[in-house]
């Protein structure tokens, strides 16, 4: 079985993948694809293609419309790069708050001065000064993987820490802290807090959500911390609330045109997952996501269709990628139990508009009943395994 990395992929990951899969560079014939940062949107996407794990969050790199229309299964790894932002988000906020870069990039300037450099530096060091972070207001919007990290951490280093996830999880409340205040609204934060660090996905919702408005509800002389994606900021907005004053300082993963050269704004060239061991634990997850899926039918951490993980048997299993429809189930079921085939199990979940159903069977399933169930109104793939 064919597995394309797009992208270089860290060989702790693709050697897990085993016998019987190649690893190669060429999309053509491939079951399964492996990438980090490449652009797919204008990839023709071959027919052989099951699977697309994503070796980190976030999936705007790949056309998920497509995808799913596809029957083509979208991974990434949830947390797998979470503590590597946290600390490029936590030199953030020191970076924000004292003017270590500006004061580092003046000190080099003194070279030359001989004996002078110490009275110089004494002399001009004020300029460089900068609030503490303890007993300062972090508001934490978006309290997943990296928010969560990021909200207990300031809590550590003696910050009044505010949080806002209206999808808060079960499983993302019971890590956070328990000195953490819960916002119920974007105002709250916006309202109480001298730093805002945004951790949501980029998405028609959250598309310039801090904008003029925002800022005007905010206090003056806010820093925001943005490690999550360049178009959650309005552009204009954030330069005209810069040159007021409103904004103190802007700290952005996303280096854009817009932002570059100007006054306040401290513009990291995307290294928030850029450690060695953020880049095998992304892809150890993406690889083990794609061999369940392609071995078992198993979906863990899928952004398109329904995770659903069954353990698996002896028996021929059934996988039923489909649209959410009423009735499609008895249609599908009907189907096998026409050819005399037992169910032994089935679990249907569905994820908007896609559903995926598993059916373990007594009993083999060959070519006549996958082209029967391919044949019923709204099936999109089948596959048995």
């Amino acid at each position: 079985m064919n597995i394309c990395t797009l992208n270089k992929i860290a060989a702790c990951g693709t050697d897990r993948l085993g016998a019987g899969y190649t690893v190669t560079e060429e999309l053509d014939g491939a079951a399964g694809v492996l990438v980090r940062s490449a652009a797919m949107h204008d990839m023709e996407l071959p027919a052989s293609l099951l699977a697309i794990a994503r070796a980190g969050a976030g999936v705007n790199n790949i056309p998920l419309d497509v995808c799913s229309e596809k029957g083509i299964v979208v991974f990434n790894t949830p947390g797998a790069n979470a503590n590597a932002v946290k600390e490029l988000v936590l030199a953030g906020l020191f970076l924000s708050s004292r003017k270590i870069i500006d004061g580092v990039a003046w000190a080099q300037t003194l070279q030359g001065e001989g004996d002078a450099v110490a009275k110089l530096v004494e002399k001009g060091k004020s300029a460089y000064a900068g609030p503490e972070l303890l007993g300062k207001k972090l508001g934490v919007i978006g309290l997943g993987a990296i928010g969560v990290l990021v909200a207990n951490a300031a809590v550590a280093l003696g910050m009044d820490v505010y949080g806002y996830d209206p999808y808060l999880s079960v499983d993302a409340a019971w890590k956070l802290s328990r000195s953490i205040h819960h916002a119920t609204s974007l105002d709250e934060i916006y309202a109480a807090c001298d730093y805002i660090s945004v951790h949501v996905p980029l998405t028609p919702d959250t598309t310039g959500m801090l904008n003029a408005d925002a800022f005007a509800g905010m206090k003056d002389g806010v820093r925001i911390l943005n490690f999550s994606r360049a178009g959650l900021v309005d552009s204009a907005a954030m330069k005209a609330a810069l040159a007021s004053g409103k904004v103190a300082s802007y700290v952005v993963d996303f280096p854009t045109e817009e932002m570059l050269g100007v006054d306040n704004v401290i513009a990291i060239p995307h290294l928030g997952a850029s450690t060695p061991e953020s880049e095998d634990n992304c892809a150890v997850m993406a690889a083990d996501e794609l061999k369940d899926y392609l071995e078992n039918g198993n979906i863990t951490h899928s952004v398109n269709y329904p995770d659903v993980k069954v353990p698996r048997g002896d028996a021929d299993r059934i996988c039923v990628m489909h649209k959410n429809v009423p009735n499609l189930l008895t249609q599908i079921s009907g189907v096998v139990s026409a050819a005399g085939i037992n169910i032994h199990s089935m679990t249907n979940k569905s994820k908007k508009e896609y559903a995926y159903t598993i059916l373990d069977i007594e009993g083999h399933a060959d070519d006549s009943i996958v082209q029967s169930i391919l044949a019923v109104h709204d099936v999109i793939r089948v596959r048995v395994l």
